[in-house]
């Protein structure tokens, strides 16, 4: 019972962590995409989440030498556009954040081809083994759900980007972005009780879990040599 206890105590921290840095981010990302003096700080805040997130990937590579020269050579270049980089940082924001968007609006999406399994669907098929039809039927239209939601936002951001004020964009992108999010998740899970029995349920967290573990197998499987 004790280990159980710790085990939570630690996962609670974990995600509180991870959830204070999301929001410490957002918050910082808004007040650098809107302040009227473009500085260096706000190049860097800009970069740096594409920048880790290429390192992580170069460093899982199986060509981790090579993919890591590849990321010095880019950091190089952006560094040798620095100046460029400091006027003109906003619209890094706005690669990243409707980006994001688009791509996992385009990988819920391709998994709804014919032939393919459901994005949601291979998450309830991790947690539950075994599927019933009503829970085949609702992962699919979750997984039509989630990807309405994640085109929405993009498209959104470069509506708003394009025809708002920086800091109307902004505060759509980095102030509303984590609440909506939730709000999603809260009326995703609200349809999984409502139509769902409860064997067949699955709660927010064990949902992520899922995903972790897809996406670890997807790492997992071997790639083909040049």
């Amino acid at each position: 019972m004790t280990s159980q206890l710790t085990t939570r105590l630690i996962q609670a921290c974990r995600w509180g962590f991870i959830g204070l840095l999301a929001v410490g981010y957002a918050a910082l990302s808004h007040l650098t995409a809107t302040s009227t003096t473009h500085a260096l700080l706000g190049a860097l805040v800009a970069v740096t989440p594409m920048l880790a997130l290429s390192f992580l990937l170069a460093w899982r590579s199986v060509r981790r030498a090579r993919m890591l020269a590849l990321w010095l050579a880019v950091c190089t270049l952006l560094y040798g556009g620095k100046d460029w980089l400091i006027a003109h940082y906003n619209w890094i924001f706005l690669l990243e954040h409707a980006g994001t968007y688009f791509m996992l609006c385009a990988t819920f999406g391709l998994s709804l081809r014919h032939g393919e399994t459901p994005m949601i669907s291979r998450f309830a098929h991790i947690v539950h083994g075994g599927m019933s039809t009503a829970l085949i039927r609702y992962t699919r239209s979750a997984t039509w759900a989630w990807t309405l939601y994640f085109g929405g936002i993009a498209g959104m951001s470069v509506l708003l980007f394009w025809l708002a004020p920086v800091n109307v964009w902004s505060a759509f992108a980095y102030l509303l972005g984590i609440p909506l999010l939730l709000l999603m998740f809260v009326g995703e899970y609200a349809a999984r009780c409502y139509l769902l029995p409860a064997a067949e349920r699955a709660g927010p967290l064990e949902s992520i879990r899922a995903y972790r573990k897809a996406s670890a197998e997807d790492s997992a499987r071997p790639r083909s040599q040049p």
